[in-house]
């Protein structure tokens, strides 16, 4: 008997982003350009947090919502 070859079958869909992710993400990058914003008005307390919400929050959230 001869000995069939596996076929490696590779995942094209690993990142499947829907309309829900891309919302979260725009709204990521919303944030951060806001924060880029409060940091050239010189607003020194409200430009980290709008910045720490859109780089660390909001947009892995926007990548890992199924």
């Amino acid at each position: 008997m001869a000995k069939k070859k596996k076929i490696k079958k590779f995942r094209t869909n690993l990142l499947q982003l829907r309309w829900k992710n891309w919302a979260i993400m725009g709204c990521g990058i919303l944030f951060i350009c806001i924060g880029y914003l409060f940091l050239y008005k010189e607003f020194i307390t409200l430009a980290p947090i709008f910045l720490v919400l859109g780089y660390c929050v909001l947009i892995p959230i926007g990548i890992m919502v199924k």
